[in-house]
């Protein structure tokens, strides 16, 4: 039995100016998902997580979220050296995902305090919380932001390329983070392009290619895109 849509694009068209990268592209996400967004560089992965959380708007058609609302997003973008460079430390950094509950200026309770520490220790960060972010490694520094992510508790969850440059203990422990809010029936959409963590860990892949996309099983799909991604690759 397959899942109700928790996210349908219907005609979408996504880009930059005049330039579309996705052109009246039509599919239904189910809830539930663990899925994983494959395609050539500049295929439109990152552009369409944009277009999920309103940070860019469709050159037409349309993004249907069935009851999400935009607190029930949780966007995690392309890790950025700026991000490090803010005069917090890791555990200032942390609460920043309870900002939906307390607000900008609002006190954290006792119960929210703990909320933070479990998170720290969920990561294996406890002994790190006032090491000020510019001190992180990569690895450490994406251990932060799934923590933060922890504490947002939200449904629907968005990461783009969350593995880059990150050393195999760290991938596998914020793999098995993932595998756990997908057991808690959350959906995951996840840009990658490590094709074996695809094929090892996310049953279904969202293939963005020419323009297009296509939605399906990743045993199914996966032997086309890696063709695909060869012949793009060669020219």
């Amino acid at each position: 039995m397959v899942n109700p849509p928790v996210i349908s694009f219907c005609k979408l068209t996504l880009g930059y100016g005049k330039h579309a990268v996705l052109q009246q592209v039509n599919a239904q996400i189910p809830r539930g998902a663990l899925l994983a967004i494959v395609g050539a560089n500049g295929s439109g992965k990152s552009t369409l997580l944009k277009a999920l959380v309103g940070e860019l708007r469709p050159l037409s058609g349309s993004i249907h979220l069935h009851y999400v609302k935009a607190r029930d997003l949780a966007y995690l973008p392309q890790r950025a050296a700026l991000e490090q460079q803010f005069p917090i430390n890791v555990r200032e950094c942390v609460a920043m995902g309870l900002w939906q509950q307390v607000g900008a200026f609002g006190a954290v309770s006792a119960m929210q305090e703990q909320q933070i520490a479990q998170a720290l220790n969920t990561v294996g960060l406890s002994a790190d919380q006032q090491t000020p972010l510019s001190r992180l490694s990569g690895g450490q520094m994406q251990r932060v932001l799934f923590a933060r992510l922890l504490l947002q508790n939200a449904s629907v969850l968005l990461l783009d390329e969350p593995f880059n440059a990150l050393d195999e203990k760290t991938i596998q422990d914020l793999m098995q983070l993932i595998r756990d809010w997908h057991q808690q029936g959350r959906t995951i959409l996840t840009v990658l392009h490590d094709w074996a963590l695809v094929r090892r860990y996310f049953p279904n892949t969202l293939w963005l290619t020419q323009g297009q996309m296509r939605y399906g099983s990743t045993a199914e799909l996966l032997p086309s895109a890696l063709e695909r991604w060869a012949a793009y690759n060669a020219v």
